[in-house]
């Protein structure tokens, strides 16, 4: 019989197939799976518009059959079978699909669909097999054919027997390599787990013999190994199934099953759209922070699947940076997939699908927000800094999406507030949103600044974590209102008699403030009377966009410029410290310039910033004790 040759093009696909495209030998398993779930869908169509047939799913499976001795993996099916013609169309040139070709033709209905690309998927058998010989029979007719080949160098096509319509796919495995062991593809529990990996809710029953123990007959404690033919796959993905028949633990144990988490998840989202796109998809937050999170080494993405077969682990492209926490799978029947399947084209159905996810989800937490607060705040304890960096991301182009979803704690509730609780409860005289930041609420809380704010009535924002302060800026401004730092130069607080009676003291005492501010040169911008201390004596604040805590993150970067925020040093003019200094001026400048020195090191001190000569600062204490 003569061998016939692929196509030029064919033979070198071929070749690239093999060597290239798949990532993992496994994945062969899956192509042929769903070869045969495509074949078996087939019959259906034909029923659909075919008197004669009666479509029984029960009498339709696919069976792995092992044989060690020989080195072979036999998948049978009873789908359609192909003639000579199809099988020289559909095998002997490779990317051509009857698949596709017959989808064309053929409606779906009934939640029944081709999954396509026969004539590609099924050479990446060739990553594990030396040899394939299909013999097949189709619906209708009486002769059977089977095709051959060892790879590249072409393949046969001849007449054979078979009893029964449908398809059966030898594959003579290879034998083990020094760097290869193939012996895997021949053991039971190795396969078993690649199709409840990718395969576990094909439609149809995927059988095995199976070995099992049972007591030695006659015996107690003895026990005899036999084979039994079982289903290995679940066949109905839980997402297909109507939610009102789903509960609470039915998407826990899901949740559990697929690994998704160790934990139990805080809410889960099942999603049947029926629009543009047509999707199924579950999705669920965490309760807890993952532990490499926070790394480069954490992944995020939603497992993929085209009509229950999986493509990817982890598809990436499906949840935005900001909304990758969480986990889950989408099943789509509208995705358009190149030829190996593991690589999606990214096309229009793949970007509607995200953005219909990415508005699910952030429904989903907004309704948490408002119906269930205390496991809102559960999540946010875990997740909301990755909100934060959303919003900071990218320049800020995801600070509509993000912004009500932020909360920070407040002076006035003693908790977590949002932006919009804040903005609610307002006075009217109010023109900014006021914030503080620093490590702890127990240090903003003692910060000299936050007193004249806190005096008008106002609530204060507290900023602990080192983005948040970042993360207001993108925003800017919140339901026309502005974010004001505690230690800006004006905060707006002042009415004209008190902004008046400030610009006499600073007038007053411009010869003192110009002393002070000449010998603390390049420390701070300006030395002037305080519009915000109250019981504390020095504070300082700044101008311009830079803050001291944005300062000091941005010093902690490795390889940061050294970066400086324009500080001023502010002094309260009604505390009996700023007597002291009038009289020091008057009389004693060495003493004013150990009183400058000590006031402007308190000052670094309470904003939590390094003392550049820590010996110097020690020794003007004692001066100022003896």
């Amino acid at each position: 019989m003569a061998k016939k040759q692929f196509q030029a093009e064919s033979k070198r696909l071929l070749d690239m197939m093999i060597n290239s495209i798949y990532t993992q030998r496994e994945i062969f398993l899956r192509e042929l799976i769903s070869n045969s779930s495509d074949a078996i869908d087939k019959i259906y169509y034909k029923a659909l518009t075919d008197d004669t047939l009666v479509f029984n799913k029960e009498d339709y499976y696919i069976k792995l059959t092992i044989d060690k001795e020989n080195r072979t993996l036999t998948l049978t099916d009873t789908g359609i079978g192909m003639s000579q013609e199809e099988l020289e169309n559909n095998l002997g040139v490779i990317a051509k699909s009857g698949s596709l070709a017959f989808k064309k033709e053929n409606e779906a209905k009934d939640g029944h669909n081709i999954i396509g690309q026969f004539g590609v998927g099924f050479y990446s058998a060739f990553m594990v097999a030396d040899k394939l010989t299909v013999t097949s029979k189709t619906l209708g007719s009486d002769e059977a054919w089977k095709w051959e080949s060892e790879g590249a160098d072409g393949y046969t096509i001849s007449p054979a027997e078979k009893d029964s319509v449908g398809t059966e796919i030898v594959l003579t495995i290879k034998p083990n390599t020094e760097e290869d062991s193939y012996d895997e593809f021949l053991e039971e529990y190795r396969l078993r787990s690649i199709i409840k990996k990718y395969s576990d809710f094909i439609r149809y029953p995927i059988k095995m013999d199976v070995t099992s123990q049972r007591p030695k007959e006659g015996t107690e404690n003895e026990f005899e190994e036999y084979k039994e033919e079982q289903t290995v796959n679940s066949m109905v993905p839980i997402w297909r199934k109507n939610k009102s028949e789903l509960t609470e633990e039915d998407y826990n144990n899901f949740y559990m099953e697929k690994r998704y988490g160790f934990d139990k998840p805080l809410k889960h989202l099942h999603i049947s759209a029926d629009g543009a796109v047509v999707y199924n998809a579950i999705l669920f937050i965490p309760e807890n922070t993952p532990f490499d999170y926070y790394t480069k080494e954490y992944e995020k993405g939603l497992e993929l699947y085209s009509n229950g077969v999986l493509i990817m682990d982890k598809c990436g492209d499906l949840l935005p940076d900001y909304f990758g926490f969480v986990k889950g799978m989408v099943d789509s029947e509208d995705l358009s997939l190149n030829i190996s399947r593991e690589m999606l084209q990214h096309d229009r159905q793949l970007s509607l699908i995200a953005k219909n996810i990415k508005n699910k989800i952030k429904s989903q937490l907004q309704s948490l927000l408002k119906d269930d607060r205390e496991s809102y705040e559960k999540f946010y304890q875990a997740f909301g800094r990755q909100l934060k960096y959303g919003v900071y991301s990218d320049y800020g182009v995801n600070k509509d999406t993000l912004q009500d979803l932020l909360l920070f704690s407040s002076s006035k509730e003693k908790k977590l507030v949002s932006l919009d609780e804040y903005v609610s409860r307002m006075p009217e005289d109010q023109k900014y949103i006021y914030y503080a930041s620093g490590e702890s609420i127990e240090r903003i809380e003692k910060l000299p600044q936050i007193e004249g704010v806190l005096d008008k009535g106002y609530e204060v924002l507290y900023f602990t974590e080192d983005i948040d302060e970042f993360a207001i800026k993108m925003i800017m401004n919140y339901k026309e209102k502005e974010f004001k730092s505690i230690s800006s130069g004006d905060l707006g607080i002042e009415d004209s008699e008190d902004k008046e009676k400030n610009e006499a003291e600073d007038n007053d005492n411009k010869e003192l403030f110009e002393a002070m501010q000449a010998q603390l040169a390049g420390k701070v911008k300006a030395v002037k009377a305080s519009k915000r201390l109250r019981s504390h004596p020095v504070c300082l604040s700044t101008e311009g966009e830079l803050t001291i805590e944005m300062e000091k993150i941005l010093k902690a970067m490795p390889n940061s410029e050294n970066v400086q925020a324009d500080k001023v040093l502010e002094i309260n003019v009604n505390h009996d410290v700023f007597k002291s200094l009038k009289d020091a001026f008057a009389q004693d400048k060495e003493k004013l310039s150990l009183y400058t020195s000590l006031l402007y090191h308190q000052a670094l001190l309470i904003e939590g910033l390094p003392i550049q000569d820590p010996v110097e600062f020690t020794n003007d204490i004692c001066k100022v004790m003896v």
